[in-house]
């Protein structure tokens, strides 16, 4: 891991997994438990994703919006903050973030073209709005170290970068953003629980290259577990679900064109 990230914004700002999974008492008056919160979190990240493939911008801006998003929600209620205004913020700040500005304009658009509904049909004022209430909240803590770097070199050091393996490495990597694992874990350790991942469902040995590495161990393999609890615990979430979570905070279900 790059020696700068230990003395990062981001590394100050990990959390224990106990203060992720805080439910604001605003969205707990209505009914909102941490299951829903987890759900409508992982709905916003898919979210995110699907309006930066229409605008085009790197798997990298995405990374950041989720994080910013997922950090923005331990510090603030869904009741107050709409995730549909907040999610497209956030992907916007981070698209500035990451120098690969997307404009509001454009942000409203697809918005608009993706959702039916009027009630989420914003207008570029409300996420200029929006954005600088965001940054108050990120304490304008920007910058946001991902697992992908760690994630390349570490498979051309244990010489596993195959195509084989990246994808799939590189794809358990963007699943993490589905998570709260970013706010939590140091980057590294995440691209190292995805490579073990990767590896046993290659069936490839790399306990020697592992042991070289003296990170612990105990620390990878528990991420490792929170990654397939994961895939096996929301292999069947239904819309009906995510719709049902949503309710509770008033938002209509959603009708997407």
């Amino acid at each position: 891991m790059a020696a700068n990230f230990w003395t990062s914004s981001h590394y100050k700002q990990l959390l224990d997994q106990e203060e992720v999974d805080v439910v604001q008492p605003l969205d707990r008056d209505k009914g909102i438990n941490l299951e829903d919160f987890k759900l409508i979190k992982m709905h916003m990240s898919n979210y995110i994703s699907k309006l930066a493939q229409h605008v085009k911008v790197r798997q990298r801006v995405v990374a950041t919006a989720v994080t910013y998003m997922r950090r923005f929600y331990t510090r603030k209620s869904m009741t107050e903050y709409d995730p549909h205004l907040v999610a497209p913020t956030c992907l916007y700040l981070a698209s500035k973030a990451e120098e690969s500005t997307v404009q509001a304009r454009l942000l409203v658009f697809y918005i608009k073209k993706i959702y039916s509904d009027e009630k989420y049909r914003y207008e570029v004022k409300d996420i200029l709005e929006m954005e600088m209430k965001i940054l108050e909240a990120l304490n304008y803590y920007l910058v946001v170290f991902h697992p992908y770097r760690s994630l390349v070199q570490f498979l051309h050091d244990a010489g596993m970068n195959d195509i084989s393996m990246t994808q799939l490495s590189w794809g358990l990597v963007n699943d993490t953003y589905k998570m709260d694992l970013i706010l939590v874990h140091p980057p590294h350790l995440i691209a190292l629980a995805c490579i073990y991942i990767a590896s046993v469902y290659r069936e490839k040995d790399n306990t020697a290259w592992f042991e070289e590495l003296r990170v612990d161990m105990n620390v990878v393999k528990t991420i490792s577990m929170e990654i397939l609890d994961f895939y096996e615990g929301h292999r069947m979430v239904s819309d009906e679900r995510i719709n049902s979570a949503s309710s509770k905070l008033g938002l209509k279900p959603e009708t997407s064109r």
